[in-house]
């Protein structure tokens, strides 16, 4: 379980997070609010890319707040940036192998890299470099936190440069990924259909939680709010 306790986030004199307390246990917990909300600052405090100015980080009840990004991969976190990085000289399959901690068969990566819809043949000797492009690239690092199959596992907008495959096969990835772990998987995103699946859905706004709960409970007041702001911007 993912604990953060009176966590805060400030940059100079800018509070960019204030007070969170999040207990994060379930299959899919969706994190959503508008631009500048929190989100991503929300992702990186968890994966140990940024520390917190104030509070306490807990997994599995063991304090992780000045624990490394390398120490907390080790405990079990992957984390998938909004914008994928690039390796040269390493192809495909070794960071699928790197990964997954062992020497990948050609057929597992194969496995991985269909189940994000990617012909296998064609990328699996490929560099993690410039001559891909975003949306390739994504999908690479998708494949790549399946690979590691970790208890807890994190994505900024997953669907961002993937639009010409279907949410319908990026929701199957997740499903499939929580068969393999039986872990968490928590979601940055604004899209419908993400937070459709979400068990728990957190809303950030102002840098604040104002909205946690089952999906059941939380997603209609999304979609009213949204609806009361498409029509307010046609009248």
């Amino acid at each position: 379980m993912l604990e953060l306790k009176n966590v805060s986030y400030s940059v100079g004199d800018k509070q960019i997070l204030k007070n969170i307390d999040l207990e994060i246990s379930d299959r899919f917990v969706a994190i959503t609010g508008p631009n500048g909300s929190g989100k991503s600052t929300l992702a990186k405090l968890v994966a140990g890319i940024i520390t917190p100015t104030e509070g306490k980080i807990y997994f599995d009840g063991k304090d992780i707040t000045d624990m490394s990004v390398t120490d907390r991969a080790r405990s079990g976190i992957s984390f998938a940036f909004q914008q994928p990085v690039r390796f040269k000289g390493i192809t495909v399959k070794h960071l699928l192998s790197l990964a997954a901690g062992k020497k990948t068969s050609v057929s597992e990566a194969c496995e991985y890299l269909s189940e994000v819809g990617l012909c296998a043949k064609d990328y699996i000797n490929r560099e993690v470099n410039a001559s891909l492009s975003g949306g390739e690239l994504k999908r690479i690092e998708i494949a790549m936190i399946n690979a590691r199959g970790t208890s807890l596992s994190v994505f900024d907008e997953p669907e961002a440069g993937i639009d010409l495959w279907s949410f319908n096969n990026l929701i199957k990835v997740f499903e499939k990924m929580h068969e393999r772990t039986h872990g968490t998987i928590m979601i940055i995103s604004h899209q419908e259909r993400i937070l459709n699946i979400a068990d728990k859905i957190v809303v950030l706004a102002g840098g604040e939680v104002v909205e946690y709960g089952e999906k059941e409970k939380v997603f209609p007041k999304l979609m009213d709010v949204r609806a009361s702001c498409r029509f307010a911007g046609n009248s």
